[in-house]
């Protein structure tokens, strides 16, 4: 009899493991889905940075080429 809830112990016990172990699991697919979404937000960010560099390193050749207000030489 003892052996037996004793089983019946350990199953309760696993089974509530893995109810925690669904929960948590869930949890983290929650997080990386809005890591992701992060992510994307950071790399847009870097591209419109890059993009604005190049645009501004163009700009000071530019500017460097030409004389006293904007007059070219």
């Amino acid at each position: 009899m003892a052996e037996d809830e004793t089983w019946e112990d350990l199953a309760k016990r696993l089974a509530a493991l893995v109810v925690k172990l669904d929960e948590r699991h869930e949890r983290l697919d929650d997080w990386i889905a809005r890591q992701d979404t992060i992510n994307d937000r950071l790399t847009s960010a870097v591209e419109r940075i890059d993009t604005t560099l190049a645009s501004l390193n163009t700009l000071i050749t530019e500017v460097f080429r030409q004389r006293h207000n904007g007059h070219e030489v």
